[in-house]
């Protein structure tokens, strides 16, 4: 039998926690892989103003605990306000330019300030590009029934996005939750997005979404080296 791995995930807001308890979590522990969310915002504060110094900080308080195989996080690169290295992103880079290079300075970051306690290999940090919602554009039909709207509304947004979930840009306008909203107007983070997603299932988004895919490949990575 497998042995067991601890994994902790610093989330920016309760859409994120609850995604994580109730789809990602009862997903990889079949794997015996045993993940927790961390919530980062504090309370009565919404999510989307991601503080890299108070990241650090989580990242290191979980590092210290020797029964965690791994701390990674659960970022949205869209309203990101201060991060390592935020202000190189190019002009129309890719979603994988745009999380090689901050995942990338964040990991450089935690590594040299935190080198005794091994975030080589226990620190994997994953930039949502551009967000939460990016993800229920994997599967266009459920997440159309979800909204109760026709499914070719959502088929020209992933035309748009030369049908990758992870190429619907970070505008205030045309961000995945953005585009969501305009397609119902009172749709619901939480409610809604974790219901879409349970619908979806991990399977499916990591079809669609590569960057979410690779996170996903590298945290099941850990039980082969357990």
């Amino acid at each position: 039998m497998s042995k067991p791995v601890h994994v902790k995930v610093i989330v920016e807001g309760q859409t994120e926690e609850a995604f994580v308890n109730r789809v990602l979590a009862p997903y990889l522990q079949v794997r015996q892989i045993f993940m927790q969310p961390i919530l980062l915002s504090k309370k009565g504060q919404k999510g989307g103003d991601v503080k890299f110094e108070r990241l650090k900080t989580d990242v290191h308080l979980y590092l210290c605990q020797s029964n965690v195989a791994a701390v990674t996080s659960l970022i949205d690169y869209y309203g990101l306000k201060e991060w390592p290295k935020k202000d190189e992103v190019p002009m129309n880079a890719s979603p994988k330019q745009i999380a090689d290079l901050l995942n990338n300075a964040a990991k450089e970051l935690i590594c040299q300030q935190y080198d005794n306690l091994n975030p080589t290999h226990r620190y994997l940090p994953f930039m949502v590009v551009h967000e939460f919602e990016t993800l229920l554009f994997s599967d266009s039909a459920i997440l159309a029934d979800g909204l109760g709207i026709g499914k070719q509304r959502v088929d020209d947004i992933l035309s748009e996005a030369y049908g990758e979930p992870e190429r619907i840009n970070n505008s205030r306008e045309t961000a995945p939750s953005k585009r969501i909203e305009g397609l119902k107007y009172n749709y619901d983070k939480v409610s809604d997005g974790f219901a879409i997603a349970q619908a979806i299932g991990i399977d499916k988004m990591r079809e669609a979404c590569p960057l979410f895919n690779d996170w996903l490949t590298s945290i099941e990575r850990l039980q082969e080296e357990a």
